[in-house]
């Protein structure tokens, strides 16, 4: 299977060709709607890892997993916040504790159905 990315980065259009071979068989569409899963998992990865160094972690035990669940608290605040990009909302409250505080006190807005 091949499929072609396009879109932009750090303001410069990027275009991608990406192959994937498997043994499944199943339609074109399911098999497109399983990179795309996959890939989605892969991109909150590439996010908590660039962005916040989890893979540098040494934290072992109950600590491992105290800190993934406040890096993922931080990241879904920033999201909640209106970030669109995580590097520019850690950068914009990392030194403003006012902000980090208002970020967590803020209520999700319902989404229309």
């Amino acid at each position: 299977m091949e499929v072609f990315a396009v879109g932009t980065r750090d303001g410069k259009p990027f275009q991608a060709t990406h192959l994937f071979i498997t043994s499944l068989r199943t339609t074109p569409e399911t098999l497109l709607q399983l990179v795309r899963d996959r890939w989605s998992i892969e991109g909150w990865h590439w996010i908590r890892d660039t962005q916040l160094h989890e893979d540098a972690q040494r934290y072992r035990g109950n600590g491992a997993g105290v800190m993934a669940t406040l890096r993922t608290a931080a990241l879904n605040l920033l999201r909640l916040a209106g970030f669109r990009s995580i590097r520019a909302g850690l950068q914009a409250v990392m030194h403003d504790i006012t902000a980090l505080l208002a970020m967590a006190k803020r209520q999700p807005q319902p989404t229309p159905c």
